[in-house]
């Protein structure tokens, strides 16, 4: 069976390589959730794009704030950017998105993709949403489907979709580099669980696998790192080539049943994270908050006793 997106996705990095029109990828690292948010631009053009921003959270006492936006700002208006894209590979369950923030400051259009109304639908029944809260997608700017095709600049992307950990998930393919969200960690640590509602560690397996058939020079970017045994530091960049053949989950030789089954056993001994309940409801809403009550102020819910 032909797979065209991952055969344009395969194409746009060897030209990428060969042409030496690579972006340039800066990262931030919010060592409170974890999270690397990664500011990527074009040299030749400096159109950007920011990839899973964090917006900061204090859940004891339910206020945000903005230091860990603030220094993607401060870059990117060191560097001259013109920010175009605020792209999400998923839903977050471990950080709130500062990208309605970031649009308000530098501009740039909110994508994730395209399976984020199935997040809805399935979220908006645990949050008991109603009707007022549209589950079609429409909070964000732009949903991208497998093979949506987009430019940085001058250099060539394209969305790959790439469910298993949640349904929406998204990997894109920018030049030389793909930013593959939570679906992979570093080779030391192995892959992400696939456990919350919609995900499914079969389904997983076989979005890695699609993902381990781009270049082995490809450089991958994620959105988390959690220090495996024995590493001192965070660490945020590997490659296609060292997840293909070193990833303690999922490397060459794992077949799919077996992925499977240490999946699914390790996913029942994991807690929630500890943001996940406002996490979700900010970021089904592609990053803003609920609307204000009759007394003015905003509220998130906490479901008790929910299984």
């Amino acid at each position: 069976m032909s797979d065209q997106p991952l055969a344009f996705a395969h194409a746009t990095v060897l030209a990428a390589r060969t042409s030496g029109a690579v972006p340039v990828v800066a990262t931030y690292f919010d060592e409170a959730t974890f999270t690397a948010t990664h500011v990527v631009h074009d040299p030749r053009t400096l159109r950007a794009a920011i990839i899973d921003p964090v917006l900061d959270f204090d859940q004891p006492s339910g206020r945000t704030s903005h230091a860990s936006a603030d220094q993607v700002i401060a870059h990117v208006e060191a560097h001259g950017l013109t920010v175009d894209w605020l792209l999400e590979t998923h839903a977050h369950a471990d950080h709130l998105s500062a990208a309605p923030y970031l649009k308000e400051r530098l501009g740039g259009q909110i994508v994730i993709g395209a399976e984020i109304r199935t997040v809805q639908s399935v979220f908006g029944t645990v949050f008991n949403e109603g009707l007022a809260f549209a589950r079609d997608g429409s909070q964000f700017d732009l949903l991208m489907e497998d093979g949506h095709a987009f430019k940085l600049g001058e250099i060539e992307a394209i969305a790959l979709h790439v469910p298993g950990h949640t349904p929406a998930c998204l990997a894109f393919v920018i030049g030389d580099a793909v930013f593959v969200g939570d679906t992979l960690f570093m080779p030391d640590y192995g892959t992400a669980r696939a456990d919350f509602p919609g995900g499914d560690a079969r389904t997983l397996y076989r979005s890695i696998r699609r993902l381990m058939a781009l270049p082995d020079e490809t450089r991958v970017f994620l959105c988390h790192d959690y220090k495996a045994t024995g590493r001192d530091q965070f660490v945020w960049e590997t490659t296609i080539g060292a997840e293909r053949t070193a990833n303690v989950h999922v490397h060459e030789g794992i077949g799919e049943d077996e992925f499977v089954a240490m999946r699914e056993a390790r996913d029942a001994t994991l807690g929630m994270p500890r943001l996940i309940l406002p996490s979700i409801q900010v970021n089904m809403r592609a990053g803003h908050l609920p609307e204000p009550d009759s007394n003015g102020v905003r509220y998130l819910r906490l479901p008790v006793n929910l299984l």
